[in-house]
């Protein structure tokens, strides 16, 4: 039986009335259902995932309540085949109703600590819902299917304490920055993934060899575009890189809303549009995550600073370099990278085109970055880590093809339509 992730969220409380303010718009679709229930259960997960986690486990847990929701849907309106979940609707069933409950079912006990503001937005959204045997029946049905998705997940490795243990240092070997601290989200290494079980099964074959020309082309690249002080990084590059800092999982999730929104997509479409995104998004990233701590390969930081023991010739020491962002987890492969690559790359397989306009907003740098192909994000996506200071291009490159891997396997095997449709 497919498994799906099942973990609670914190929620930030949005305003209930949401429920009833979209238009009932659809572009090619067979239903006309209002899809301002599925937009606002996805702002209140994406709200409350974030509280105070980095992006990749974030994106797991939201990749969770994303299947759980499109699961909900598709029993109440059918056409597809559901993720992991099949739960028959019984007479006249509200569809906000049943989403809402499935949601809040799967929020309030995968993240406790936030249980008392998913509550809270449950509560005010649910009370704009007509009483009466549909709102009764969503809710029995929401929370039939949240319940089924909290026993697959059950052992799904998430709450798990994973200590970091670090590796003899050495050429080539990461360590945490700044010195002492803990890396990002250890765990995930073990995580078992949504569509599959194996954590492993697309794990890249690793990073250049240290003494290898393809290192040293990168290693230079790196060096002169991602130091934090750098002279030929240009502004553009500079605001590209800033650009793409933000919370990866709130980023992307805000953003997909407002492409379902702009795309005219019912409950139904949106539900299936947004779980094919964070369902391949979170796969990937726990293969992303299982290979950067197989691999724990340094960051460009002490790669720089500490060239004069790899045993390149051609790769010159730096001890003052230092990288215009962050990252403190092993460098490869990208996790960026990997989660561009399966945002687009299902984004790709649902519209059928690689030619979707997209115009992508950051509250980083409070600018917008437009979009005619989706391939034209991976290649900024691939620039702005780069000029970063964070990865090598190779990085870059394998988790791109990770992700496309993963997310072909994730698609080919779910979210097809029902047989006779």
């Amino acid at each position: 039986m497919r498994r799906t992730f099942i973990f609670l969220v914190a929620l930030a409380l949005i305003s209930a009335t949401a429920a009833s303010s979209s238009l009932h718009r659809v572009q090619g679709g067979r239903h006309s259902s209002d899809p301002a229930g599925v937009l606002y259960w996805s702002q209140v997960a994406e709200s409350t995932i974030s509280v105070g986690r980095p992006p990749a486990s974030s994106e797991v847990l939201n990749g969770l309540v994303h299947a759980a929701i499109y699961d909900t849907v598709v029993s109440v309106e059918g056409d597809y085949e559901p993720f992991a979940v099949s739960i028959r609707r019984t007479g006249p069933t509200s569809l906000d109703a049943a989403v809402a409950a499935a949601a809040r079912g799967v929020l309030v006990v995968r993240v406790p600590g936030q249980a008392s503001t998913v509550e809270s937005a449950y509560a005010a959204f649910i009370s704009e819902i007509p009483d009466g045997p549909a709102k009764i029946n969503g809710i029995r049905l929401g929370r039939a299917v949240a319940g089924a998705y909290l026993a697959l997940r059950g052992d799904d490795g998430f709450d798990n304490v994973v200590p970091w243990v670090q590796p003899p240092p050495g050429p080539g070997v990461f360590e945490p920055i700044p010195p002492g601290s803990t890396p990002v989200d250890v765990k995930l290494k073990q995580v078992r993934p949504l569509a599959f079980d194996d954590p492993a099964r697309f794990r890249p074959d690793g990073p250049n060899s240290l003494t290898s020309h393809a290192y040293t082309v990168d290693f230079n690249e790196v060096k002169a575009l991602g130091r934090i002080d750098s002279t030929e990084r240009t502004p553009a590059q500079t605001e590209i890189a800033r650009f793409w800092t933000e919370q990866a999982m709130v980023f992307y999730n805000r953003n997909l809303r407002n492409l379902a929104d702009e795309n005219g997509l019912d409950a139904l479409e949106t539900a299936r549009m947004m779980a094919m995104v964070h369902v391949s998004a979170a796969d990937s990233l726990v293969g992303c995550w299982e290979a950067k701590y197989h691999y724990n390969f340094w960051r460009p930081q002490h790669a720089i600073q500490r060239a004069d023991t790899d045993g390149n010739p051609d790769t010159i020491q730096d001890t003052t370099w230092t990288h215009l962002v962050l990252g403190n987890h092993p460098e490869y492969p990208s996790g960026h990278a990997c989660f561009t690559s399966a945002v687009t790359r299902a984004l790709t397989d649902y519209f059928g085109t690689d030619r979707v306009p997209w115009a992508l907003t950051s509250t980083v740098t409070g600018t917008t970055h437009s979009f005619d192909r989706l391939r034209e994000i991976r290649a900024e996506v691939t620039g702005a880590r780069i000029y970063g200071g964070l990865h090598f291009r190779k990085s870059m490159v394998d988790g791109d093809d990770l992700a496309r891997r993963t997310t072909r396997y994730v698609l080919q095997h779910n979210f097809q339509e029902e047989h006779g449709h």
